[in-house]
């Protein structure tokens, strides 16, 4: 069973940080690109952050650029989204995705236009001002 669980989400305060972690499991993810995505209450889903398959190629929403770091082991099939100075709308419910790819070095453009066909089920995170 292909599945994604995401891990790490937390109450924390304003200007602080964690660590968020997306365990993959049921096939290789080597290849996909893997990406977090977060909903606010009564918001749209949005694109936080990619990653392509090798590691080498990240994209950032533009709101959390500079602040939050993707990074991924694909020897333990995890990704990693590290969140620093964090900020009340940062406030969300956040889901791994992956979008599977043949060539590690491509990255899914944003928007992906809904090419994202493998989600987990969030994890709630929370920064309190």
């Amino acid at each position: 069973q292909v599945q994604l669980v995401e891990s790490g989400g937390e109450l924390v305060q304003a200007g602080g940080s964690l660590r968020l972690s997306c365990a993959a499991s049921g096939r290789t993810f080597s290849t996909d690109t893997m990406a977090w995505f977060r909903q606010a209450p009564g918001n749209r889903r949005e694109f936080v952050a990619a990653i392509n398959g090798s590691g080498g190629s990240t994209r950032y929403a533009d709101s959390v650029k500079d602040r939050f770091t993707l990074s991924r082991d694909n020897a333990g099939n995890t990704v990693y989204l590290q969140l620093n100075r964090v900020k009340p709308e940062d406030t969300g419910v956040y889901y791994c995705a992956a979008d599977w790819h043949p060539d590690p070095d491509i990255c899914t453009e944003v928007p992906d236009n809904g090419q994202y066909e493998v989600w987990g089920l969030g994890t709630q995170v929370t920064v309190s001002s």
